[in-house]
């Protein structure tokens, strides 16, 4: 059955890892040079930086966070590791581009990740033209999805109607926020079948088909 997203005028999206595939293995250099700068600061070998870099995951919903809070690192310094990146290994998709050319209203993304990367990233994807605006983790305050008080940032900058808005996300746990201020939330990636969680509205193992097969709300 197609999903019924004929109230929905506002997109928003993740970027990594939900405008592209996991299986790219992308996120796996971008988490490779995090567990590599968490030792630089903190002195402890690898898998001990590999725990912590977890446990602030966990407990903050961004490494960066608890970098901030417990080391004093400067976020420009920490984002500065991914800004060369090669982007060679994120493929065009043109099914893509088309689905998401076709939705009616706004489309943004919300990401934990800063400016630069999301830039980079939308633009080399060719997706950049597509979305109205990049709200970045600078642009709500270092208040990381899951925080509410992120969403609520983002919800007030932009002036969103929660009731008209779709949530892609890869990460489960980033959707209960969105769910509880009454977005429509669709998990995207590997996982989603195996999802349970009643604040996941909608399961799809790729972007791609989800949208080409919605039905959406008539243009005037």
């Amino acid at each position: 059955m197609s999903p019924d997203l004929s109230h929905v005028d506002t997109w928003l999206f993740d970027l990594d890892n939900t405008l592209y595939p996991e299986e790219s293995g992308f996120m796996r250099e971008v988490e490779g040079r995090m567990t590599g700068f968490v030792e630089k600061v903190t002195g402890l070998p690898r898998d001990e930086a590999y725990a912590l870099q977890k446990k602030y995951l966990a407990e903050h919903g961004l490494t960066l966070k608890g970098l901030m809070l417990h080391h004093g690192v400067d976020p420009a310094d920490f984002h500065a590791l991914f800004h060369d990146l090669s982007l060679e290994v994120l493929a065009h998709d043109a099914e893509l581009l088309a689905a998401l050319s076709k939705l009616p209203g706004r489309r943004l993304i919300f990401t934990n990740a800063d400016d630069v990367h999301a830039e980079r990233v939308l633009k080399h994807l060719g997706l950049r033209d597509l979305f109205d605006e990049v709200f970045h983790i600078a642009s709500f305050g270092f208040a990381p999805k899951p925080d509410p008080l992120g969403f609520q940032r983002m919800i007030d900058a932009h002036g969103l109607d929660p009731a008209a808005t779709s949530f892609f996300e890869d990460s489960e746990k980033n959707l209960k926020p969105a769910a509880d201020l009454g977005m429509t939330t669709v998990l995207v990636g590997p996982r989603a079948a195996a999802s349970t969680a009643p604040f996941v509205h909608h399961r799809t193992a790729r972007l791609t088909p989800f949208l080409a097969g919605a039905r959406l709300k008539e243009s005037n």
